[in-house]
């Protein structure tokens, strides 16, 4: 049985499994010993150049494994001795600078001069490789085989912020969770090799000629850290299957079904095998830029680094940056085989990443799956301020929230359209009818007392004009004909909901249940009687409590 080709970077962990079995076959799982009992041990790589690869079946059954959790970097083994060895100095060095009793702990950044005097040096001398290190080592020496060329651009992801945000804002208010830029990168790769499929290819010798492998699907490589018993890390890559199928919301419930039958060590045998595309994040470290090496049976590796700001505005402030119009950046990495994908392709494929980023569709998409009630941020170049002022531009977008923010309300929990009725269109809403786009975010206008402030940020302005107007009521007041009603309910309305304390929202749920029961009451008592029920109004209840009490 060929390891190698079946498995590719999993390789160590299929001959940890093969020496466990020949100390106690009952050790492993039943589609380890079935995979053993019929192919035998498993070959390396230089055997497996001669030899012909044994079918592997599609087993389904959990696999046994450690508790594990996802991570973001190819050189994981190392990053963890050195982040336990900071650790420990920066233990000691907060030991040493603990404050007196009764004050205040405050946590001080370890300086790199105090890390590099506490960290203590290696111990001199040549070491053997064993277990998942010599694997490396095994595949890296193999990697050199494999001609390889790297593609790289940097990609604009201040839209990316703007509308990540405005989804986890609202999944915090409603049904919980959230979407990371991992999730939102890996479905705009998905997009970007569909659109080029011949980054989704690999390079084999078969019946002794150079041929190129295209794969039925476009399974994604997951880099997952598994807990070894001795206390060590292991790095296995799990797939995400047939991701050309999936719609945004579908690829994060792959994504996380990976990831979590991962930490409860369910990972399954065919989830180790049929990865055609990589993924690694050694951004999640703070790297700029890698070129990460190509493991055999692979076309391409796509590298995410750090998302920052060009580091010549490294001594910028908030708002110099926000007045100058300076977004942060993410470069991107294609490392392709160059015996069957040409430098060509591969820009093609990162330039078509880059407008996925920040396309139209793309985000409508995003914004659709995820059940978000208002439309996304658009990209679009800064705007001079000419013409009418931006402040008044400001101004004229709260009026237009005052007037028709109650349109785009989370009001309909089914997302249910009448057939045959126009899609509404409240464009009207957007900062983009007004003039404005997201390098104004961040920048400070008049508002002219809107939310008891002179001033505010742009993105502070929408935050409350959405919790003021676009949550789970729709609040429209600007037909009453009697000015000081209209501004009490609109200083009432855009201060803000205080929440309610512990004890108001046990008296609350205590008139929502009395009102139930009476319900159910009458509804057991007077059988077939015709009657009013309160059924979808019981919040008429405490709030009628509540207005007896002021009154």
């Amino acid at each position: 049985m060929s390891s190698a080709s079946t498995f590719g970077p999993n390789e160590w962990l299929v001959d940890e499994m093969f020496q466990q079995f020949q100390k106690d076959p009952q050790s492993v799982d039943k589609e380890w010993r079935e995979l053993f009992e019929k192919n035998g041990a498993p070959v390396s790589a230089d055997a497996a150049a001669t030899q012909k690869a044994g079918k592997v079946g599609n087993v389904k059954e959990p696999i046994s494994v450690p508790d594990a959790g996802p991570i973001g970097s190819d050189k994981t083994e190392e990053r963890k001795t050195v982040v336990t060895e900071q650790a420990k100095a920066a233990q000691a060095t907060t030991k040493k600078e603990a404050p007196a009793a009764g004050r205040p702990a405050r946590k001080k950044p370890v300086s790199p001069i105090d890390r590099a005097a506490n960290t203590p040096a290696p111990e001199a001398g040549a070491k053997p490789l064993r277990g998942l290190f010599k694997a490396i080592a095994k595949n890296m020496d193999e990697s050199l085989e494999v001609p390889t060329a790297t593609s790289v651009r940097d990609m604009p992801v201040k839209l990316m912020f703007e509308n990540r945000a405005m989804v986890n804002d609202h999944l915090a208010r409603t049904r919980g969770g959230k979407i990371s830029f991992t999730h939102i990168i890996g479905y705009a790769m998905v997009k970007a090799i569909m659109a080029h499929p011949d980054m989704n290819v690999s390079y084999e010798v078969k019946d002794g000629k150079p041929s190129v492998i295209t794969p039925e699907h476009i399974n994604i490589g997951l880099a997952i850290d598994l807990p070894q018993k001795d206390g060590s890390r292991a790095l296995v890559v799990a797939a995400i299957k047939e991701t050309e199928t999936m719609a945004f919301d579908e690829f994060i419930d792959a994504y996380e079904d990976i990831v979590d039958r991962s930490r409860v060590g369910k990972l399954t045998l065919d989830d180790y095998q049929g990865v055609t595309v990589s993924l690694t994040n050694p951004g999640g470290i703070g790297t700029r830029h890698s070129v990460p090496r190509l493991t055999k049976g692979q076309g391409t590796i796509i590298g995410v680094g750090s998302m920052d700001y060009p580091a010549e505005f490294a001594g910028a402030s908030e708002d110099r940056l926000a007045e100058l119009g300076v977004g942060k950046l993410v470069t991107i990495t294609s490392t392709y085989d160059h015996r069957v994908i040409q430098g060509a392709e591969s820009g093609e494929f990162l330039r078509t990443m880059s407008q996925l980023l920040v396309d139209d569709k793309f985000w409508d998409h995003i914004f659709d799956r995820m059940n978000i009630p208002y439309a996304p941020m658009r990209w679009a170049q800064d705007l001079p301020n000419r013409g009418i002022d931006k402040n008044t531009r400001v101004m004229q977008l709260i009026e237009a929230y005052r007037s028709r923010g109650h349109l785009i309300a989370d009001t309909n929990p089914l997302n249910w359209i009448q057939p045959g009725m126009p899609v509404p269109d409240h464009r009207d809403l957007d900062i983009e009818t007004h003039g404005l786009t997201i390098w104004d975010l961040d920048r400070t206008f008049h508002v002219g007392g809107f939310g008891g402030k002179e001033s505010m940020t742009l993105r502070e302005v929408l935050s409350r004009l959405r919790a003021a107007y676009t949550l789970k009521v729709g609040s429209e007041y600007t037909h009453i004909l009697d000015r000081d009603e209209r501004e009490w309910l609109q200083d009432r309305l855009e201060a803000g909901m205080p929440k309610p304390t512990n004890a108001e929202q046990k008296y609350i749920l205590q008139k929502l249940n009395a009102a139930e029961a009476f319900e159910n009451f009458l509804q057991t008592k007077y059988v077939g009687q015709k009657r009013f029920s309160l059924e979808g109004a019981e919040a008429l209840i405490p709030l009628m409590d509540a207005a007896i009490d002021t009154a």
